[in-house]
């Protein structure tokens, strides 16, 4: 059973921020219980996926790959938080339907060594799935696609920009939204009657974004010496994005330039 003064304690939420999610215990309990019955399905959905599609790293055109389902105690928490937040558009969730609000019960991270290789992934995924604008979900409950034999791209793939990056993206494939902290590409993929969220990140963002999430997000974000911390290793990583992706160009500069002599030498 699970207790309630250990689960605010512990996910850092009082007990006003508990009642102004609205929304009864035995609710939330349900939904836990429910969410791990299911939770080996969906780990095996994950992997199912993986499998398929991400097996052969060079065909997907990414470095390597990783893949988990929330914990169910996380599952509560963003639940309380987002109805907190935006009430109206939670206001339904229960046990039964809590799975068709959240996009991110399984999560699959892919990796680049560089940053501009995000376009080998994206031209991939979306000549593997369907990427109908027609189809893309707005309303969770009532654009939810019940048949599990249908697999396509539920939303408009997206990648949240580093303030101050070079333009690498083309708004033509995807959304841009710019001005944060971190790069992350973001693709939801209807997959077996599941949602299964897809993040591509470099190995350096995805190192420093680890860090925060165990140290700081989302229950030390107010805190100012953690965040300090936090934007400090982020500049690091973005430093050192932008170092290996000019390191590259001066690998293809030396090759064009030895290639070049040997030309002249056989001329």
């Amino acid at each position: 059973m699970l207790d309630k003064k250990e689960f605010l304690q512990k996910y850092r939420i009082s007990e006003q921020d508990f009642e102004e999610a609205k929304i009864s215990w035995e609710e939330l309990t349900a939904i836990y219980e429910n969410y791990q019955s299911m939770e080996t399905t969906l780990r095996e959905i994950g992997k199912d996926f993986v499998d398929e599609y991400l097996y052969d790293i060079q065909k997907a055109g990414i470095h390597s790959y990783r893949y988990r389902t929330k914990e169910p105690g996380h599952l509560l928490e963003k639940i309380i938080r987002k109805r907190r937040e935006n009430f109206r558009k939670f206001d339904r969730i229960d046990r039964w339907n809590f799975h068709k609000y959240f996009t991110d019960l399984i999560g699959i991270r892919v990796f680049f060594l560089y940053r501009e290789d995000w376009i080998h992934f994206h031209q991939y995924i979306t000549s593997v799935f369907e990427n109908d604008p027609a189809q893309y979900v707005e309303n969770r409950l009532e654009d939810f696609d019940e048949d599990a034999d249908h697999y396509y791209i539920a939303e408009r793939p997206k990648v949240y920009k580093r303030a101050g990056d070079s333009r690498i993206y083309d708004d033509q494939l995807i959304e841009i939204r710019s001005g944060g902290i971190y790069r992350s590409l973001h693709y939801i993929i209807k997959y077996k009657g599941h949602y299964v969220e897809i993040q591509g990140r470099t190995l350096f963002e995805e190192g420093w974004s680890e860090i925060d999430h165990d140290i700081v997000y989302p229950y030390f974000k107010d805190d100012i010496m953690l965040n300090d911390f936090s934007t400090l290793l982020n500049r690091l990583s973005g430093m050192a994005d932008e170092m290996s992706s000019y390191f590259r160009r001066m690998k293809m500069m030396r090759v064009e330039e030895e290639q070049e002599k040997e030309h002249e030498k056989s001329v």
